[in-house]
């Protein structure tokens, strides 16, 4: 079997784009490899452009193989994370610039292109692409579709679907189409393009994206603040919210993500701190000074220690930031995050819902995320070498999500649902599951692209 899929699958994309048997480790994990996650796979194969992704697609469906499209590998739903029999279908090799129109604020690109590139791309142009998922320089733009990627600046800015005009994708029936005509203002048909936004690979294989850009702001003002307790934190975060600003982004980070950071952190905080809120402004340089200065005074009430750091300290400040999970898995070797989204309002219980959850299963927690959007990345943190504290965080998932939903909330605010929230997934009213399985038999009526992730 072995030898037939390898010997078919060389004819169809020549020798250095296939690997059967699969031999690099790397193929068969994403970013839940912290917890433990590898999967396996029949073969991997590196098309070189969406005909060959089609040539694929068309073999698979006719054998009745599994497909596992994949992009950076980065995710932490395992929505990349391929089991036995299945084909791992890698876009790396699709990175040509399908179009730039700076005039139009406008470009367009193959999905192997990575977050960072397109981000240096726009900026060449004195232009911006807003959503700004972690790991830039490994995540790639067609999984950050796939998974309607979020991150800080999405707070003012929205996820990734908001700045997608167009996709061209190959379905699982095999065909290669384009959906959304890339204008600003087209409802000439229904809205495929957003069905194909944050589908994670299960209706089909998104090879190109086009993008709409703005001009980039002139200058980025953080403000930085610190308080006793997640309750003033989060009070302190709806007064921001209430002052008629609206900030860049609106960041929260609790004890354990503070103390995991910290050695990172460009200066120093204060050693009690117990939540920290991260706030930025943008914009024209009076504009952006103007709006920082009014956020520093709306924290600042029952803040402990606040800091306005000048435009040049942004990067910095960011850096720091971006670095929070890194910081968090190096604590004890490894961790289970998941990004539940709650309402604003009810931020603080959440945060300590976590931590209580922590303590009745013996692990250590922490909380961060995006304030503004009510969207926590809850972790359970471990020794990998450790089996019974693994399975302890991976039983005390569940429960997570129930704390999510009692709260008014959902599973899943920006990482998807992959395969680790699938049976959390299943709980969706019963319509909904019957409407989202009617659109899989559409688009992929073989049931072979990505089967047993975010579909129930």
């Amino acid at each position: 079997m072995s030898d037939a899929l390898g010997d078919d699958l060389r004819r169809l994309l020549g020798d250095a784009a296939v690997e059967c048997p699969v031999v690099d480790r790397e193929w068969l994990h994403d970013g839940t490899e912290s917890a433990a996650v590898v999967g396996a796979a029949a073969a991997v194969v590196r098309p070189a452009d969406a005909e060959q992704v089609a040539a694929v697609v068309g073999y698979a469906r006719a054998q009745g193989l599994p497909i596992v499209p994949r992009g950076g590998g980065t995710g932490y739903a395992a929505g990349a994370v391929p089991f036995a029999g299945s084909l791992v279908l890698s876009l790396d090799r699709l990175r040509q610039v399908r179009s730039r129109q700076p005039e139009n604020w406008s470009l367009g690109v193959e999905a192997g292109v990575t977050t960072a590139e397109v981000r240096r791309l726009a900026r060449e142009d004195g232009l911006c692409f807003p959503p700004d998922p972690g790991a830039a320089e490994q995540s790639q733009i067609g999984g950050n579709v796939a998974t309607n990627a979020g991150g800080p600046h999405c707070f003012k800015y929205g996820v990734t679907g908001r700045w997608v005009t167009a996709i061209e994708a190959v379905l699982g029936s095999g065909e290669l189409v384009r959906v959304g005509s890339g204008l600003p203002k087209d409802v000439a048909t229904l809205d495929l393009r957003a069905l194909l936004v944050g589908s994670e690979g299960t209706l089909g294989v998104i090879t190109a994206v086009w993008l709409r850009l703005m001009p980039e702001p002139e200058v980025r003002l953080p403000v930085l603040a610190v308080f006793g307790s997640a309750q003033e934190g989060a009070d302190a975060v709806a007064l921001a919210m209430a002052s008629g600003v609206v900030p860049s982004a609106l960041e929260f980070l609790d004890r354990g993500a503070i103390e995991a950071a910290r050695a990172s952190y460009p200066g120093e905080l204060p050693a009690d701190a117990e939540f920290a809120v991260l706030a930025e402004a943008d914009g024209t340089l009076a504009g952006a000074t103007a709006e920082q200065a009014l956020l520093a005074d709306m924290l600042r009430p029952t803040a402990t220690d606040l800091i306005a750091p000048p435009a040049a300290a942004a990067a910095r400040i960011w850096a720091w930031r971006d670095g929070v999970s890194l910081g968090v898995l190096a604590h004890r070797g490894g961790k289970l995050s998941e990004d539940i989204v709650v309402p604003v309002d009810r931020l603080a219980e959440a945060v300590l819902g976590v931590r209580a959850l922590g303590e009745e299963v013996g692990l250590e927690t922490t909380t961060w995320g995006h304030a503004g959007d009510g969207n926590l990345h809850a972790s359970f943190m471990f020794d990998r070498s450790d089996a019974d504290q693994l399975a302890r965080a991976t039983a005390a998932a569940p429960r997570l999500f129930a704390l999510a939903r009692s709260l008014g909330g959902s599973i899943s605010g920006e990482h998807g649902i992959g395969r680790f929230k699938l049976a959390a997934a299943a709980e969706l009213p019963a319509d909904i599951l019957r409407l989202q399985a009617a659109i899989k038999d559409v688009f992929d009526p073989a049931g072979i692209m990505n089967p047993g992730a975010k579909i129930p």
